[in-house]
């Protein structure tokens, strides 16, 4: 018996729809990075993108446990000196939901070429509203 290797030919992919309203961020990033990566289907192959695409909506409205809003630091740097900006969650949160949501996700994929891939098929939008009707991404509870 030979160990079956997906082909990408081979792979259907579908799109999924997720609300976040009142789901608690990390237990939803895990999900979805799942579904991205394709370990949800029978023919998971590690080697190749066999996930399926993700719109989440409402992501303005997810739920932390303890004191993230307040002590969850997000760092950026340009590079040039004093270019290091520090940022709480809660600041995040009002300015960019939809960010926060992007890289809780986007840092549970592998860096790697391969994970570069996954990530552009999330989609994450802060209200109700999102572009990818023409996928008729179907609705599933996480």
């Amino acid at each position: 018996m030979k160990t079956y290797m997906a082909k990408k030919k081979d792979i259907k992919r579908k799109w999924f729809l997720v609300d976040a309203d009142g789901k608690i961020l990390g237990r939803l990033a895990t999900r979805i990075a799942i579904i991205l990566r394709g370990k949800h289907k029978p023919e998971y192959t590690p080697h190749v993108d066999c996930g399926d695409g993700v719109v989440v909506i409402n992501a303005s409205k997810i739920k932390v446990t303890g004191n993230k809003m307040k002590e969850k630091e997000y760092v950026t740097f340009s590079g040039y000196p004093g270019g290091r900006r520090v940022r709480s969650m809660e600041h995040m949160m009002k300015l960019f939901p939809a960010r926060v949501m992007r890289l809780a996700v986007k840092r549970m994929i592998p860096d790697t070429p391969l994970g570069r891939d996954m990530i552009k098929k999330l989609k994450v939008y802060a209200g109700t509203e999102h572009k990818q009707k023409a996928q008729d991404p179907q609705e599933i509870k996480l």
